[in-house]
């Protein structure tokens, strides 16, 4: 193995301890009378206690690991690294599921060199599910490879999409939605960006476009979904970004990307 090969595996390693026990802590330790902690951009954009835990656990995993590594964190994490690596993690995605007992939520943690993503885990405890990619290498579920489904016409396409926190956006958001339905087979709103990022990759979505999402929520699951054979970016040209992030296999791709832009998905 190459010195790269070797690094990308060690970054591998231990993006899956840090995922794995984090994600043990969420499903056992989640107390019965779970409430909200704190609240960031809106009254439902919200944080647990369990984020911050869960938090905490990779962020001295990660310290203990690789003390050189930079890292970026959902719940406000940071820190500038010497090496070259940095992890882009969130501890809880699809925290208000988590919150409601609903099942789509999951640990995301990537690992950035020299500002490319070339690592991504994304354990999703309700399924008992791992899914990983490493760049150039693919992407697995449980250990089984993945590989996105046949690009499907546009109108039957399964999109799944996301809403943000603020109320202007939202409504806006749900302006695109009511615009876009009519064209597609029909939308799933699952509530976690990285799970559905996952979904794409494995088959279960055919397509999956959000606005507002930051580093932390899609720089796993669009590794995952781009080493699934998926293409990923964000506006024609650009890359995934908080503006826009779109996933969909070639062939549905641009009719989706096009859609979304002459619908002005990327603002609000």
């Amino acid at each position: 193995m190459t010195d790269r090969q070797n690094l990308y595996a060690e970054l591998l390693d231990v993006a899956v301890e840090a995922a794995s026990r984090a994600g043990v802590l969420l499903r056992d330790g989640r107390p019965a009378d779970l409430g909200v902690a704190a609240t960031k951009s809106s009254a439902v954009d919200v944080v647990t206690e369990m984020d911050l835990a869960a938090e905490k656990l990779i962020t001295e995993l990660l310290a203990e690991r690789r003390p050189d590594d930079g890292l970026l964190g959902e719940e406000g994490a940071s820190r500038q690294g010497t090496s070259g690596v940095r992890w882009v993690i969130d501890p809880l995605d699809g925290t208000v599921n988590y919150l409601y007992g609903l099942p789509a939520w999951a640990v995301s943690i990537a690992a950035e060199l020299d500002g490319e993503v070339v690592v991504g885990v994304v354990e999703v405890p309700p399924r008992g599910e791992r899914v990983q990619a490493v760049r150039g290498q693919g992407a697995a579920l449980n250990g089984r490879a993945l590989a996105v489904r046949t690009a499907p016409p546009m109108d039957r396409a399964l999109i799944g999409t996301g809403f943000g926190y603020l109320q202007a956006r939202r409504a806006r958001q749900a302006e695109v939605v009511a615009a876009l339905l009519p064209r597609v087979r029909d939308i799933r709103r699952g509530g976690s960006a990285a799970v559905d990022l996952c979904d794409v990759a494995a088959g279960r979505l055919d397509g999956y476009y959000e606005r507002g999402l930051n580093p932390w929520d899609y720089s796993a699951g669009a590794l995952i979904a781009a080493e699934s054979g998926a293409l990923v970016s964000g506006r024609p040209g650009e890359p995934a970004s908080p503006e826009l992030t779109v996933a969909a296999p070639d062939g549905l791709f641009q009719p989706l990307q096009d859609a979304l832009e002459s619908l002005g998905a990327w603002h609000d």
